[in-house]
């Protein structure tokens, strides 16, 4: 299971970048409405709505089925990028913990440190310059049970939190 922070568009082609491993990502409906993007996203993608309770229960039977055949599932739990920007990491779901747990498989946690500086949804915003990724440690789910999934969404929310600071902490040094 992947999880990472979400803050741009070009967290999708960074995951693409970095993970070698097939994987398939599971993600919001109202993306496939992109021009262009759109018809790839729903033809590579597990589509969610997240305003249904039918959709989410299909989800994981999709994400399920997936796993059975030896794919990876990428999602980023914090279901979507917040709007307020000065957010440096949003609450997580538990979609990504349940299933990591039921399927007994390990987290992979990474950070983007640098996808929002650079191509941000707030309009003529960005810049150019690097964007890094860094894989940190797997975190085993060997013998946890549902009732751990929010003790796990807890951990690996402050394992890439800790990640992302200490980005910002290299960031002020360099400066």
């Amino acid at each position: 299971m992947i999880v990472a922070n979400h803050t741009s568009m070009t967290d999708i082609m960074l995951m693409l970048a970095i993970i070698k491993n097939p994987f398939v990502f599971v993600g919001k409906k109202e993306l496939v409405k992109i021009p262009l993007f759109g018809f790839f996203y729903k033809r590579t993608c597990i589509l969610v709505d997240r305003n249904s309770s039918k959709s989410k229960n299909e989800v994981f039977k999709r994400a399920q089925d997936r796993l059975n055949q030896g794919l990876s599932i990428c999602i980023f739990p914090e279901g979507g990028v917040p709007d307020d920007e000065s957010i440096l990491l949003d609450e997580f779901k538990d979609g990504a913990f349940r299933l990591a747990i039921d399927h007994q498989i390990p987290i992979v946690p990474i950070v983007f440190a640098d996808n929002k500086k650079r191509f941000s949804y707030t309009f003529l915003s960005g810049s150019p310059g690097k964007m890094r990724g860094k894989i940190l440690p797997f975190v085993e789910t060997q013998g946890l049970t549902t009732d751990h999934r929010k003790d796990l969404r807890d951990e690996i929310r402050q394992i890439i939190y800790s990640g992302l600071l200490e980005y910002q902490k290299k960031d002020l040094k360099s400066n």
